[in-house]
């Protein structure tokens, strides 16, 4: 196995994947997972850290656990990258991706990888501001029909009853959103990232009918930014405060009200805003394109957000090879 090893390394040696890997101290993050228990390894004791690698490619190449399976018993890449000399199968992959679910662990993954980052200096470590947005993931699930009263995107004054929604879907989380003339059924993503590189720093998973005004809070309740940008999704006083109670300077776009338009300053204001901004949509746009993070693999909002997590990791690898590569 050593030498068919060394072979496939030095056959793999220009792979970008091979490369976005190496960026990472593996042994590093082998030691800071922790002790996770038993549950979750197999039957024949997987080294975690591995594990972990091989759900990342997953999440990379948008595989089922099935395809994970088989591509890790054909693919060189994934062999190397892995070090998996015995192929776990499709039910171990599922049981230790839960695992890591059932500990809460994927802000702390994101985080350690985005350290290491940071120590290579392929990621700023102290972000002039960092910028919000939320973008809609369909749900695994197909529902029965189609809900009439659902909640509309951006009418955050309204109060929505979604308990009917849940008995019509086997995600038991997934909710309706109207979005112009489109219904979506699923759930709302938010994506936090550094506005010097668009690394993405944090995610966030809830029912799509949840407006994004209301959840600010929850998502900058670690966060030590010095600007919070966002837009109008996010505007209201109340957000404003909690920005200001926090030391975070106020970038969030300005809104126009009933029988109060916009003033000239804000709608300069807005624009500078929207300057910034481009970040953070193409940085959505290529979770979509390339990682093919349009719908959800699995159901409730916990497993989503596991999901989201690992698409974020392997679009960072995807970010830092490319400055490696490209500068």
């Amino acid at each position: 196995m050593s030498f068919l090893n060394r072979e496939a390394r030095e056959r793999l040696k220009n792979s970008q994947l091979i490369q976005a890997f190496s960026l990472i101290d593996w042994e590093s993050v082998k030691q800071n997972m922790g002790k996770l228990g038993r549950s979750g390894y197999g039957p024949n004791g997987y080294v975690p850290v591995n594990l972990l690698k091989a759900l990342i490619l997953q999440a990379w190449h948008s595989l089922s656990d099935e395809g994970l399976e088989e591509a890790l018993r054909v693919r060189l890449d994934f062999m190397v990258i892995t070090g998996l000399e015995k192929v776990p199968d499709h039910t171990t992959l599922c049981r230790f991706r839960n695992l890591l679910i059932s500990q809460n662990l994927w802000e702390y993954l994101l985080a350690m990888i985005n350290y290491q980052l940071e120590q290579k200096g392929l990621k700023v470590k102290e972000s002039q501001g960092a910028i919000i947005d939320a973008t809609l993931i369909e749900s695994a699930a197909r529902p029965r029909k189609e809900m009439e009263g659902m909640a509309v995107d951006r009418e955050e004054d309204k109060e929505y009853a979604v308990e009917e929604q849940v008995t019509l879907s086997k995600d038991p989380d997934a909710t309706w959103l109207k979005k112009g003339k489109r219904s979506y059924f699923g759930y709302k993503g938010f994506m936090v990232i550094d506005q010097e590189d668009g690394y993405i720093d944090q995610v966030h998973v809830t029912p799509a009918h949840v407006s994004e005004v209301r959840e600010l809070e929850e998502v900058v309740k670690k966060r030590r930014d010095k600007r919070l940008y966002g837009d109008k999704g996010y505007a209201s006083q109340g957000n404003k405060d909690l920005l200001r109670s926090k030391g975070i300077k106020n970038g969030l776009m300005e809104k126009a009200k009933r029988n109060k338009p916009l003033t000239h300053w804000q709608k300069v204001f807005n624009r500078m805003i929207s300057k910034i901004r481009y970040r953070v949509e193409q940085g959505f746009g290529t979770l979509k394109r390339k990682f093919k993070f349009t719908r959800a693999s699995y159901f409730t909002t916990p497993k989503v957000q596991g999901q989201m997590a690992l698409k974020a990791i392997a679009f960072n690898l995807l970010k830092a090879t490319n400055k490696v590569a490209y500068g």
